[in-house]
């Protein structure tokens, strides 16, 4: 039977099938006369009707009344719209999991639930998004996952209890969520106009939903790239400005300590090991503010619909009714994810590691990238790749005790195709790689050490 993911987090839903991600829709409403609008249609002309415009009912979703139409009495109509658009467009008609943020409170639950009795799909199972996007990546007994909303970001503490991994508590950090980001940053570009061709793109609400519609695309130029550069169209021209990079990241950077304060105050008392969303991770110059409290690992967008539906049977209700799942039995877990008390077995340890049809006994192993060094030459107990624009040490790998380890400080690396940073413990068949679909390291093992 066909299995549906709905991810609930209004920055953008989720909807996945085995396949991956096949839908996603940011918790937007636009709600003029008869007509409700929901999704990216809605987001892309909320500047263009601000009072008919909704982007908290997902944030606040309630039944207590509103006053604007006789077509919307509440929030929950304007989520119950957002359900059935989802299901329509991804073509949702038989089971479903919903996967939701911690912050969700019972009644929020409830209501969501009596939402979805009324939708054209059957839930079979609830499960907290935090412990679902973690399963895979968690690495220590105390793990802290920090992910983005509209309004809000939102900080889970997890741990291993016994032998389990459960939900321990949430943290919410209002105002810095996605739209506050969006409006400051939205400012930012508008004094850059000001200042260098004295246009002012929120003078009128078309200039200013072109300039929250392009804002997204700026952020996505090269990074190596100290300027962005901005354009926008008005009826007679062409405006075009330059935004440092530097001067975006500084402004931001009042938003990151305080994210950043909450992150301190949580994970360091335990040691824990500090997961990022893909999202929050993305904000410009976000990683580089948080390098310097933390090292942390960022989960791929697809983590929390590949977890519900590699452990369906663990999420789907019993015979006693759908329950929130917030902990999976230790078994269920993902590489280097066990009970502390737990010790992995000399059988179970790499010995070496494989590179280019060559293997290296486990010491320490320097990882570096230099062309000169990557034909005939041999070099001792190092790794020698070929990867152009990145940088001449790449990291290392080595054996602490009975643990191994690949350390690579600033620099990025995927790991089992998750990207990590900084040090990360690795495991008999792991993979190590430093760009998509590139040359792989593996840890092997040989017998007897040979």
């Amino acid at each position: 039977m066909s299995l549906k993911v709905i991810e609930l987090n209004d920055r953008g839903i989720k909807v996945g099938d085995e396949s991956g991600i096949i839908v996603q829709s940011p918790g937007f409403a636009l709600v003029v006369g008869d007509t409700l609008e929901v999704g990216d249609s809605a987001e892309q002309q909320a500047r263009l009707q601000p009072t008919n415009s909704f982007n908290k009912y997902w944030h606040e979703l309630s039944l207590e009344p509103i006053s604007h139409s006789n077509k919307i009495r509440h929030f929950a109509d304007l989520a119950y719209a957002q359900l059935l658009h989802l299901a329509e467009a991804g073509a949702i008609d038989k089971d479903v999991i919903f996967a939701v943020p911690g912050n969700f409170s019972r009644q929020q639950l409830a209501i969501l639930l009596g939402l979805a009795q009324q939708s054209p799909f059957t839930t079979v199972g609830v499960v907290d998004s935090a412990l679902a996007a973690t399963v895979s990546a968690a690495q220590a007994e105390h793990i802290v996952y920090a992910d983005i909303q509209l309004h809000q970001v939102v900080l889970t503490k997890l741990a291993i209890v016994g032998d389990h991994l459960e939900t321990e508590g949430v943290v919410q950090i209002p105002g810095v969520g996605n739209q506050n980001f969006m409006n400051l940053m939205m400012q930012i570009a508008t004094d850059m106009f000001i200042q260098q061709c004295r246009f002012n793109p929120q003078h009128n609400a078309e200039s200013e939903q072109q300039l929250y519609n392009e804002l997204p695309s700026w952020l996505l130029q090269d990074d190596k790239e100290k300027t962005l550069q901005l354009a926008l169209k008005s009826a007679t021209a062409v405006h075009t400005a330059k935004l440092p990079r530097e001067t975006l990241i500084t402004t931001l950077n009042d938003y990151y300590k305080k994210i950043n304060e909450q992150i301190s105050a949580i994970g360091v008392t335990n040691n824990a090991q500090l997961l990022l969303s893909k999202n929050l991770a993305e904000l410009p110059g976000y990683q580089s503010a948080l390098k310097q409290i933390s090292e942390f690992v960022i989960v791929e967008d697809h983590s929390v619909n590949s977890a519900c539906h590699q452990y369906r049977e663990l999420i789907a209700g019993s015979d006693q009714g759908i329950h929130l799942v917030n902990k999976f039995p230790a078994s269920a877990l993902g590489r280097g994810t066990v009970d502390s008390s737990q010790q992995v077995s000399a059988a179970e340890r790499p010995t070496h590691v494989l590179f280019a049809n060559r293997a290296f006994a486990i010491g320490t192993i320097d990882i570096k990238n230099n062309e000169t060094l990557n034909g005939s030459a041999k070099v001792s107990g190092t790794i020698v790749m070929n990867i152009a624009n990145l940088p001449e040490s790449l990291g290392r790998i080595e054996k602490c005790g009975d643990e191994v380890y690949l350390k690579c400080g600033n620099q990025q690396v995927f790991v089992n195709g998750s990207l990590v940073m900084g040090e990360c413990p690795l495991n008999l068949g792991d993979r190590i790689c430093f760009v998509k679909n590139g040359e792989e390291i593996s840890l092997i093992q040989v017998n007897n050490g040979q």
